[in-house]
């Protein structure tokens, strides 16, 4: 038969080329073929014949596996940190030019480790479609990818290259996809804050774009079973301009009726572009008719505290305006064509600072504080310039020279205390009291300036401290109580400063205040206390009688525990000595391992010190814009801009799991400008 004809060729060398993992080498008389392994069919084998007619074929094969590329990948990353064995490869230097050439196909990888080996066979896996789409369209979601990628002429390309058998999709199915995802993922996101053991605390945001439309971002701020702190962006809603500020509250409600989040929402914290009080008024009456808001809804409404610092800045921004005019221009004018001489006068003065002069970035007003501050220092040799250079014309008074060194003064403070706000990623809420009780203090002195400037400047900052003050200073203080390190003692400590005769009453508001709260805890764990007595009391005997003769004792001895402990559970907590402070406390930590002890009063402190008194990063704390959506954003349809915002953010706090330095917070997807 012809086909006995057909023997192995007898290999006087190896092949080279991974191609002939596929093939093998037959001869029929004095010609060679390359028979493929997975169709049968021949082709050419000669040695003149090269490989490039193998590769073809294999990836127009229909009987060969396909296999995952992703394999090969991580093969690739392992290679660079084991000892990799190719299996039935050898090099000679006449065939390593065309081996550069080839396209990758399966082969067997032997990774040498030091206690085990490990064989994968990447050509016995099998490529899926319908995994690689949701992988393409998960990682769009994760990085903040404009979902136009797909139809990339160089994405495509890429991707041919990379799997050929890899269907790209164009735009529309990527959308699909990613709303597929978002959908899982809000399920898992519901399912997490139902079964939380404390309660949440919604911030509210309002951004822009560019073209003027407004949206609303809602983010929920929580302690998890943990006692980590946690955030997730619930909504990011398209505002219909044909609805008006008056039917925002509307618009809230309706968005948290659809989490069926009544049950665990302790309060809301507003920017401070949220500012109608009849807007936070019926959303917090909705909620209170649904179930009693505790102490009455009084912890409800909170306020950005970095918000109120930024108001106050632009009061002193717009007060100075005149005068950051002539020192952005003094400076200027020295720094772009009198530096020598300027120097010299300074050090005629004595002025040894080593701080230059620059201009500041105007979006910036902490850029503008240091411009301010550092002109201030080299005031005298201002003043002896306009002295000896008649072409300097921006010279300022001695009383514009100090009016700009007391609203210095303010500018560095806000700046100081802006900085513990946003230093971390995560505060929790006992770090604010003392901050804002420095900014209070200080409010009051400056309000004694006998310069009628400086004073009525002072005044209006004042009345919108005053403003945040009696909205906030409760929670304020209740945070800070709840810190060990504190307790009562920083209330006293603040309070005669700022209330002088008044302190006492106002203490004592304070004090009144979380025990009221604290009451209203106890009253609310009751319940479970009493579910959690009667399933102790179903569990079955451990005597060796038919009944427990002891049972009534066990119930006896539940009820008489937790009525001491709604009894003591606070005062024990606050006549106990304060906790040392040190730089390496965590509160959380703290809370975590006393639970045990305090059990009443660490649900209290869940839910305080989890609540959001600031809302801006760094870069928009520091902005004298808001916040601004990116074009790329702000051009989507609005289901897939919240899908694509509320996606990202959630994927990332699972990939944080395992590298919680990969990821960026999702804010990042976002601009400001002017």
């Amino acid at each position: 038969m012809e086909v006995s004809t057909e023997t192995p060729v007898k290999k006087t060398k190896r092949l080279t080329s991974v191609v002939w993992n596929h093939f093998e080498r037959v001869r029929k008389a004095d010609i060679c073929y390359a028979v493929c392994l997975h169709c049968k069919k021949k082709l050419s084998g000669s040695s003149n014949s090269g490989t490039t007619h193998l590769r073809n074929h294999l990836i127009r094969c229909l009987k060969r596996s396909n296999f995952d590329v992703s394999q090969i990948l991580t093969a690739k990353r392992k290679r660079k940190d084991t000892t990799v064995t190719l299996a039935n490869v050898n090099y000679d230097e006449g065939q390593i030019a065309q081996i550069k050439e080839e396209t990758i196909v399966p082969v067997t990888y032997k990774f040498e480790h030091e206690q085990k080996n490990e064989m994968i066979n990447l050509g016995s896996m099998k490529f899926d479609q319908e995994r690689s789409r949701m992988d393409l369209a998960r990682m769009i979601m994760l990085h903040g990818y404009p979902l136009s990628m797909v139809e990339d002429v160089g994405f495509k390309l890429f991707m041919k290259n990379l799997q050929p058998a890899f269907e790209v999709m164009n735009n529309g199915a990527i959308e699909l996809d990613c709303m597929a995802i978002y959908e899982k993922e809000k399920q898992k996101v519901f399912e997490l804050i139902f079964n939380l053991p404390g309660k949440v605390t919604l911030a509210v945001g309002m951004w822009a774009s560019p073209e003027n439309v407004e949206y609303l971002c809602l983010t929920a701020n929580y302690i998890d079973e943990d006692w980590v702190l946690q955030k997730k962006i619930l909504n990011f809603i398209t505002l219909d301009s044909s609805n008006t500020h008056d039917m925002l509250s509307d618009v809230i409600i309706r968005v948290l009726e659809d989490w069926d989040i009544a049950e665990k929402l302790f309060s809301m914290t507003f920017d401070d572009y949220i500012t109608n009080e009849d807007i936070i008024f019926r959303i917090k009456d909705s909620f209170n008719q649904r179930k009693p808001l505790l102490k009455n809804g009084e912890l409800f409404d909170v306020r950005c505290a970095t918000h109120i610092l930024k108001s106050m800045v632009q009061v002193t921004v717009e007060a100075l305006r005149d005068v950051t005019y002539k020192i952005r221009e003094s400076v200027r004018y020295v720094t772009s064509s009198q530096t020598k001489q300027f120097s010299e006068l300074s050090q005629q003065v004595g002025i040894t600072n080593e701080r230059r002069l620059f201009l500041d970035y105007p979006m910036r007003w902490n850029s503008t504080c240091l411009m301010l501050e550092t002109a201030v220092e080299h005031r005298a040799a201002f003043s002896l310039l306009q002295e000896h250079d008649s072409a300097y014309t921006m010279a300022l008074s001695e009383r514009e020279w100090e009016w700009a060194s007391s609203f210095t003064a303010y500018m560095k403070l806000f700046v100081e205390v802006t900085n513990v706000f946003t230093d971390n990623k995560l505060l929790t809420a006992n770090i604010y009291f003392p901050e804002i009780c420095d900014v209070h203090i200080q409010l009051i002195e400056w309000c004694k300036n006998p310069d009628d400037f400086i004073n009525s400047t002072a005044m209006k900052m004042k009345t919108m401290f005053d403003n945040y003050w009696s909205k906030c200073s409760l929670t304020l203080a209740i945070a800070a109580i709840l810190d060990p390190r504190f307790k009562m003692k920083l209330v006293e400590y603040y309070y005669p400063q700022i209330y002088n005769t008044d302190a006492p009453d106002r203490i004592k508001e304070v004090y009144d205040g979380i025990r009221d709260l604290f009451n209203e805890y106890s009253l609310r764990s009751t319940s479970f206390d009493q579910v959690s007595g009667r399933l102790a009391c179903s569990l079955p005997s451990t005597s060796n009688g038919s009944r427990d003769r002891l049972r009534g004792f066990d119930k006896f001895l539940h009820e008489t525990s937790q009525n001491q402990s709604v009894i003591s559970d606070l005062e024990k907590y606050l006549e106990e000595p304060v906790f040392p402070r040190n730089c390496d406390f965590n509160i959380l930590n703290w809370w975590k391992v006393h639970t045990p002890r305090y059990p009443i009063l660490s649900m209290m402190a869940r839910d305080i010190l989890g609540i959001p008194i600031s809302t801006l990063s760094p870069d928009l704390a520091f902005s004298t814009a808001g916040r601004v959506l990116d074009h790329h954003r702000s051009s989507l349809n609005p289901d897939i801009r919240q899908a694509l915002i509320c996606g990202q953010d959630w994927l990332q706090m699972e990939s944080e799991d395992t590298n919680p330095y990969s990821m960026h917070s999702p804010l990042s997807i976002f601009i400001d400008t002017n």
